[in-house]
């Protein structure tokens, strides 16, 4: 058999640490009962602050370090806790307490704690690398790795072989990288989206259009944007209501490519030879049967040609000269446009229009 003390097993070590905590010196808190009705308990609580604020600190920090190695991390604060709050005269002592406490900060995610404690060691013991190498912890856990990383490079600079150090510096430069990455590409992004929006005012400004936002804030999906299969960059699309009065209804071209004249759709959706819409029981819907009106923001009726395209009307509806400004009105990112049949349909509904609108 083994002579002399032989090493705890986790089990054993884990075993003594609770038994602390039956043993007054030790306790983390006192029991339900009066400690004035405990002789024993009184004077060990009071034996635990009686010596010098060294001595005094010194128990509290080995008790923490059991306490730590046993994985009990809150009792082991608690007691570097009450070490600091000791006020030993020795400062190594006084360092090996904050950044004990530090470490246990670290394990349940205070940085401010841990950022806090090892500032006041590294203001008086600037080559304390365990508060650099905790410092660098938090920073990197707070995203702060431009700091993270001179706390990893002061402490290397004179303790060149910490492998924690290293290590630690490798994960915030590499996570910097990432980090710088990723902005320099929402930067880029964002300036993107900046010139695209500009181009975009400026061609709605080009071709006389004013935007109307929806009043709940929510916009159509589709949108009016530059023709991709444009070189020139300058053609765009629009989505596009046709309105049918007579009968309430309307369609919508989701995607109308500006310089495409109104007679290509009428001759596509109203075609004579095809079916007619379920709401035309008179089939007066025909290509050839119908007229286009468009309606300005002055509350100009323009009346659109079969060949005219959108770019045409774009520039009709601007306004004299001397007159206010004056266009089409993009309204929940969508154009609109009057559909009727031609004859006493179309007339009835013009003259109900300007008695609308003198009124």
């Amino acid at each position: 058999m083994a002579a002399g003390p032989q090493p705890l097993t986790s089990d054993d070590l884990q075993a003594k640490l609770e038994s602390f905590d039956s043993i007054p010196l030790f306790m983390k808190s006192l029991p339900d009962e009066d400690v004035a009705d405990n002789d024993t308990l009184a004077a060990l609580q009071s034996l635990a602050h009686e010596g010098t604020p060294d001595e005094i600190a010194e128990n509290f920090k080995e008790q923490g370090n059991d306490y730590f190695k046993g994985k009990k991390i809150r009792e082991a604060l608690g007691f570097y806790t009450q070490g600091i709050e000791a006020k030993p005269d020795t400062f190594s002592l006084l360092e090996a307490l904050l950044c004990n406490r530090a470490a246990c900060n670290l394990e349940f995610k205070n940085y401010g704690s841990v950022l806090r404690d090892c500032s006041k060691v590294l203001s008086q013991n600037l080559k304390s690398s365990k508060a650099y190498y905790r410092s660098a912890m938090a920073l990197i856990a707070l995203e702060r790795l431009d700091e993270a990383i001179d706390c990893c490079k002061r402490c290397l600079s004179y303790d060149q072989e910490n492998k924690g150090l290293q290590i630690v510096l490798e994960r915030a430069t590499k996570l910097k990288a990432a980090k710088d990455k990723k902005e320099m590409e929402r930067r880029k992004r964002l300036k993107q989206e900046q010139e695209a929006k500009i181009k975009l005012n400026n061609a709605f400004i080009e071709r006389n259009i004013f935007v109307i936002p929806k009043h709940n804030g929510t916009q159509n999906p589709q949108a009016p944007h530059f023709d991709l299969e444009d070189s020139s960059g300058t053609a765009m699309i629009f989505p596009v209501f046709f309105l049918y009065p007579q009968h309430a209804t309307s369609d919508v071209i989701p995607k109308y490519v500006e310089d495409t004249p109104f007679a290509t759709h009428m001759d596509i959706m109203f075609n004579p030879t095809g079916p007619p819409p379920e709401w035309d029981t008179k089939r007066q819907y025909r290509a050839g049967n119908l007229v286009v009106y468009a309606l300005t923001r002055r509350k100009r009726l323009l009346k659109v040609g079969k060949k005219m395209s959108l770019k045409d009307v774009f520039k009709a509806s601007q306004a004299k000269e001397g007159d206010p400004p004056d266009g089409l009105e993009l309204k929940d990112n969508c154009l609109s446009f009057v559909v009727l049949p031609k004859g006493e349909e179309e007339q009835k509904w013009v003259e109900e229009f300007k008695k609308t609108r003198e009124a």
